[in-house]
């Protein structure tokens, strides 16, 4: 019998149900814990052998750029409560070396976290346009950088993925690589620079949890039996 693993999902009001069923997939040993500002159950962590860090509403400007009061495409409101509950989860699981998976807007929270800033607005800067329109999300190429973790463990040097975001990485956390990019330079993947001694950490802009072919893209599935794989191993 295969040991239980226990994986923390944040909540989000934005298609939560996606990433239990991509983390679970089935698979009878695995266990998911809601964390949510809500509740305030940060304690619940503890009970866990993995983190996500899931997509949703635009961090607070406050956490990177205070003086910033408007951008195009911002939210009707940010939600600073839960912003700040998801970095205080993360600066947790980095202290306990727990397994770290940011999606989405849980990229942007890490180099946030970690002292980095975001561009505010894609296409306000020039750029293509990376958002999901009328319903269906941005399906685009990314480039995989060498020798990365990202290309170690999917074994891909480029791929097709799909976004519904509309800022990106401006300022790179200085712990942190890029190990992939859309063109335009518009930051993809982050990992850390230096692994020794650190959480084991990956986070994508893509949404690996619900793409259209999840269970055969490396871009997917390898992502996730790699964050498993390191959660049984911290469960060890």
């Amino acid at each position: 019998m295969e040991k239980s693993i226990t994986i923390g999902i944040c909540f989000t009001e934005a298609n939560f149900s996606n990433y239990p069923e991509w983390i679970q997939a089935a698979q009878e040993n695995i266990e998911i814990v809601i964390l949510s500002r809500e509740k305030q159950n940060k304690e619940d962590l503890l009970k866990c052998h993995g983190l996500v860090l899931t997509g949703g509403v635009d961090t607070d400007p406050f956490f990177y750029e205070p003086s910033l009061a408007k951008y195009p495409n911002m939210p009707i409101a940010w939600n600073r409560q839960r912003d700040q509950f998801e970095i205080d989860l993360f600066t947790s699981a980095l202290a306990l070396t727990m397994p770290v998976l940011g999606i989405c807007r849980g990229l942007q929270l890490v180099n946030t976290a970690l002292g980095g800033t975001m561009l505010p607005d894609i296409e306000a800067a020039g750029k293509q346009n990376h958002r999901a329109m009328a319903g269906k999300d941005f399906v685009h190429a990314v480039q995989v950088v060498s020798n990365s973790l990202l290309n170690e463990l999917s074994k891909q040097t480029e791929g097709i993925v799909n976004s519904a975001h509309h800022q990106a990485i401006g300022k790179l956390a200085e712990p942190l690589l890029a190990n992939c990019f859309a063109e335009e330079e518009i930051t993809e993947g982050i990992e850390w620079k230096n692994k020794k001694d650190r959480s084991p950490m990956l986070c994508v802009q893509w949404h690996p949890e619900r793409i259209a072919n999840k269970e055969t893209n490396p871009l997917s599935k390898n992502i996730r039996e790699w964050f498993l794989m390191e959660a049984a191993k911290y469960s060890v």
